[in-house]
């Protein structure tokens, strides 16, 4: 599957973006964000934009950690066993994915995508791991008019009493949403999920809220520590089903 790389403007500077086109047909496609997690870009998370392009998506991957300069994203296994590394690497992005500039990354990177010519406009999907997924359901509730499907995998904190919490966007939202949390999961714990239905259920929102049992948080890329075959896949068949239904019907 090609990937190309290209950049773009944004209010902070270039962001670097990954693109993945399906093979072996000619477009326009509908066009799907993929929101990293907070690992960085590396080739598990290109393993996961060519498998989704070959669904007939046009993916866009956006670096979200630009603002720190070049970097090497760690070690996967290592992040997740060694407190240290961890606690080293979460300051160094800390200060570069906060709530606002990520909303003016997608403003730019929705303005990109309706230029292409061999995407569909206008609708967008828009699915987010971890961190990411935080941002996904953001991003469907700022940009309604644009964002058809939201979908996050084991985010955290998606219904706090932050004034950014994105359960709060609810009522803006027109996008089907889709949640998938971890089992035990700290930044996604049961009484935070019952709050997020609540909220979607009150403004009206289709979606649907799962926990994964016997998943662990940061079950879908292939490199991490707790990788899940299974859960991956039933991740795999949810979102393909969710953008299909929003952005092909």
């Amino acid at each position: 599957m090609p990937q190309e790389l290209t950049s773009i403007d944004t209010v902070d500077g270039r962001c670097d973006v990954s693109i993945f086109r399906p093979e072996g047909s000619d477009g326009p496609w509908p066009a799907v964000i993929l929101l990293m997690d907070g690992i960085g870009i590396r080739p598990a998370l290109f393993e996961m934009g060519e498998r989704l392009a070959r669904h007939e998506y046009y993916v866009v991957l956006p670096d979200l950690f630009y603002r720190i300069g070049k970097y090497t994203a760690p070690d996967a296994k290592t992040l997740f066993s060694d407190p240290e590394i961890r606690k080293a690497w979460f300051a160094k992005i800390g200060g570069v994915t906060n709530y606002a500039g990520i909303m003016r990354d997608t403003e730019a990177l929705l303005a990109f995508l309706g230029e292409q010519p061999d995407v569909i406009q206008p609708k967008v999907g828009v699915t987010g791991y971890c961190m990411g997924g935080r941002f996904a359901l953001a991003i469907a509730g700022q940009f309604p008019d644009r964002i058809a499907a939201a979908a996050s995998y084991h985010g955290s904190q998606l219904a706090t009493d932050a004034p950014d919490s994105p359960h709060l966007l609810a009522p803006k939202m027109k996008a089907h949403v889709y949640v998938a949390g971890a089992i035990e999961d700290a930044g996604f714990p049961d009484e935070m999920k019952a709050k997020l239905e609540a909220s979607l259920q009150a403004a009206g929102v289709t979606f649907a809220v799962e926990t994964y049992e016997g998943a662990r948080h940061g079950w879908v890329p292939s490199d991490t520590p707790v990788h899940d075959v299974a859960a991956a896949e039933r991740h795999w068949k949810t979102l393909v089903s969710l953008l299909d239904g929003a952005l092909k019907s």
